[in-house]
C-alpha cells in the first residue's frame, strides 16, 4: 500500500469514527423530549409527516421509510411542494417532523404557519438549539455535531447521520410503545428475504420422510454414507426405535471420523454423530431457525427438526431457509 492510499485509508476511518462519536453525543442527550415526541404519536390517530429540503429530505424520505415499516403511518412531504397541493395529505392533528441542520431553511420556515393551521404539532431533528425554526417547534430532538467527517468540515456527513439516528431512535422508541412485534413486522414486510423468514415457519421449508437420510444408532458408517449420498442434505439423523432424535451425523462428522481411524469397518452411526445436536421446533419461524444456525460459536449450515416429544421430523438448511418455502 502507497503512502497515498494509506492517506485516504486513514481520512475514511476518522470520517467514520467522527459520525460514531457524534452519534454517541446525540444518544447521551437523549432526554424527556424523546419521551414527549412518543407520547404525543401515540395520542394521534392519524400518520405522521416527515419533511425536510435538500440532503435533510433524503434522510426525512429514509425515517419515512423506517417509521412505516415498525408500525407508525407516516408520509414524506417536501417542503416546496406542500405549497402546490400536498398539504392535501394532512389530517387535522397529523404531528410533523422537521429536519434540518442548520434550523435556518426557509422553506421549512414556510411551513410552519400553514402546519398549525393543519393543528399539527411540530417535532424537530434540528442541528441548532437556537435557530430560527429551533423557536418554532414544540419538540425538539438535538442533532447538533461538534463537525462534519470531511477535512473541510461541510459536507453534511455527520449531521445527517445523527439526523438519522436520531429518526431511528424515535421510531425504535414506538415500536417499544406499541408493543411491536415479529410477527406485525413480517407482515409489513410480504416480500424479501426479511418478509420470508418471519413468516414462514420451519415446516414450510423444511425436508422429511423420504428426502432425509435417517439411520439408526447401530448402523454402520458405510451404510450411513450411502444413505447421505443418495440423500444429500449435509447430514443424517440417527433415530432410536421410538422415533426419537438420538443424534446427527454431518458431512463434517464423516470427516472427522475418517481422519480419526485408519479403519472405518468397525464403526457405526453412534461413534460418528453428534449426540446432542442444536435442534428447531417444526412450528418455529425461519429467522429463530437462521438465528439459531448463525449466533454460535461456530455456524451450522443444517438443524434437525422435532417435534415437542423429541421425535424426529426432518432437516432444515440453511440452504432452505434462503429459498423460502417449498
Amino acid at each position: 500500500m502507497t503512502s497515498v492510499q494509506q492517506e485516504w485509508l486513514a481520512a475514511a476511518r476518522t470520517a467514520m469514527e467522527i459520525e460514531a462519536a457524534s452519534v454517541a453525543r446525540a444518544a447521551s442527550r437523549l432526554d424527556g423530549e424523546l419521551i414527549r415526541a412518543v407520547d404525543l404519536i401515540m395520542s394521534q390517530s392519524g400518520k405522521v409527516v416527515v419533511t425536510g429540503i435538500g440532503k435533510s429530505g433524503h434522510i426525512a424520505r429514509k425515517i419515512v421509510a423506517t417509521l412505516c415499516s415498525t408500525g407508525t403511518a407516516s408520509v414524506f412531504l417536501h417542503p416546496a411542494e406542500a405549497v402546490h397541493g400536498d398539504l392535501g395529505i394532512y389530517t387535522p392533528g397529523d404531528p410533523t417532523v422537521l429536519i434540518s441542520k442548520n434550523g435556518t431553511s426557509a422553506e421549512l420556515l414556510a411551513l410552519v404557519p400553514l402546519l398549525r393551521e393543519f393543528h399539527s404539532p411540530l417535532i424537530g431533528i434540528l442541528g441548532s438549539g437556537n435557530s430560527p425554526l429551533a423557536a418554532q417547534v414544540d419538540i425538539l430532538l438535538d442533532a447538533s455535531v461538534e463537525r462534519e467527517a470531511d477535512p473541510n468540515n461541510l459536507a453534511p456527513t455527520a449531521s445527517a447521520v445523527t439526523a438519522l439516528a436520531l429518526g431511528h431512535a424515535l421510531a425504535i422508541a414506538l415500536m417499544r410503545a406499541r408493543n411491536f412485534s415479529a410477527e406485525e413486522f413480517g407482515r409489513f414486510h410480504p416480500g424479501g428475504q426479511l418478509g420470508r423468514n418471519l413468516r414462514l415457519s420451519v415446516r414450510e421449508a423444511m425436508h422429511g420422510g423420504d428426502e432425509v437420510a435417517w439411520v439408526a444408532p447401530g448402523a454402520t458408517l458405510k451404510d450411513v454414507i450411502i444413505a447421505m449420498t443418495r440423500r444429500p442434505l449435509g447430514a443424517a439423523c440417527v433415530t432410536a426405535s421410538d422415533g426419537s432424535l438420538a443424534g446427527l451425523i454431518t458431512d463434517g462428522d464423516l470427516r472427522r471420523a475418517l481422519t480419526g481411524h485408519d479403519d472405518i469397518r468397525g464403526l457405526r452411526a453412534d461413534d460418528a454423530m453428534t449426540r446432542t445436536p442444536v435442534t428447531i421446533g417444526a412450528e418455529a419461524s425461519l429467522s429463530e431457525a437462521l438465528e439459531r444456525m448463525e449466533r454460535r460459536p461456530s455456524q451450522i449450515s443444517v438443524l434437525p427438526v422435532v417435534d415437542g416429544a423429541g421425535r424426529a421430523l426432518g432437516l432444515i438448511r440453511i440452504h432452505d431457509i434462503y429459498l423460502g418455502s417449498r
